[in-house]
């Protein structure tokens, strides 16, 4: 089959590889976002999908509007029999739905209709489930909500991260899509509507959302850690004796049997534990960054702070 292949995020390289790489599928062309200032530096960078082409002749659209009529006219010329999208970015419109010969299949990690919008895979961690996976599609015109052609699934280890996670999923994806293409060819593909009443919704993340309320239980806390990192990353605002706040990274944290206090209280009782009350249990912090410092394993933070730490 010719393909089209529309996206923009590193979760997406592996399964345009697999279509590279494909004797039963061609690739026929690619559609990404456009570079873009990365950085303290601000390079111009290209985004991971085109980054991945960078040896390979294939037309690639970078379009900042996916509703550019010049790039619908070039997405239609190349004749597609299906046009498969992940991690993109944008909603697609009808125009370019309406393009390939079979479908327009996306790819969304998550376990559909739970968690539809940009961050699936933070909010499963997050919210303590057992397993997630990769569902595959047919595209309408809203946010995730195309019947369903088939999904896989995986279960979340009681230590994943959101990156760790990310990776796993990335990983799951290429045979995911060959399966769906597989049915699809031989007509096989089933299509069974979501159930719009179980939807939840994942939308996008920003750093502000990455601030610990330690009014929260220490549970949800610890799962909001592991989920939010490498992005936008947990942290909370530690205010020095001399007035001076800065904010301190949380990486990895862990629930411990203690009771310290009201919400946001800091105890140290000894010289390798940092301990957070929260407003069920007790958190201790295992690996923090603080503003301006490198990433270091608490007793070590602990060490090398002189200021006695009193409350976040």
């Amino acid at each position: 089959m010719r393909i089209v292949f529309i996206g923009t995020g590193e979760i997406g390289v592996p399964t345009l590889r697999s279509l590279i790489r494909s004797s039963a599928h061609e690739l026929v062309g690619v559609v990404t976002r456009p570079d873009k200032p990365v950085g303290r530096a601000q390079r111009v960078q290209a985004p991971p999908i085109k980054a991945e082409l960078r040896s390979i002749s294939m037309p690639i659209f970078q379009p900042a509007r996916l509703r550019d009529e010049e790039t619908i006219a070039q997405i239609g010329a190349l004749a597609p029999d299906v046009i498969v999208v992940m991690a993109y970015g944008q909603i697609l419109p009808r125009t370019v739905l309406a393009i390939p010969r079979l479908a327009c299949l996306n790819l969304h990690a998550s376990l559909l209709p739970q968690y539809r919008g940009a961050a699936p895979i933070q909010a499963a961690i997050a919210a303590g489930d057992a397993e997630t996976g990769i569902t595959v599609i047919y595209m309408d015109e809203g946010l995730d909500t195309g019947d369903i052609l088939l999904q896989a699934r995986l279960t979340i280890s009681p230590h994943e991260t959101g990156g760790s996670l990310h990776d796993r999923l990335a990983q799951l994806a290429p045979a995911t899509l060959l399966d769906a293409l597989t049915q699809l060819t031989t007509g096989q593909a089933p299509r069974q509507a979501q159930d719009s009443s179980l939807a939840t919704h994942a939308p996008k993340l920003t750093r502000v959302h990455g601030k610990i309320d330690w009014a929260q239980p220490a549970v949800v806390l610890e799962r909001k850690i592991r989920a939010f990192d490498p992005w936008p990353g947990a942290f909370t605002v530690l205010t020095e004796p001399s007035g001076h706040s800065r904010n301190l990274k949380i990486f990895r944290a862990s629930v411990v049997a203690r009771s310290s206090g009201g919400p946001g209280l800091v105890s140290t009782p000894n010289e390798t534990e940092l301990l957070v009350a929260t407003g069920d249990g007790t958190l201790r912090l295992d690996e923090v960054q603080l503003e301006g410092k490198r990433r270091l394993p608490a007793p070590e933070f602990l060490r090398g702070f002189s200021s006695p730490i009193l409350h976040f």
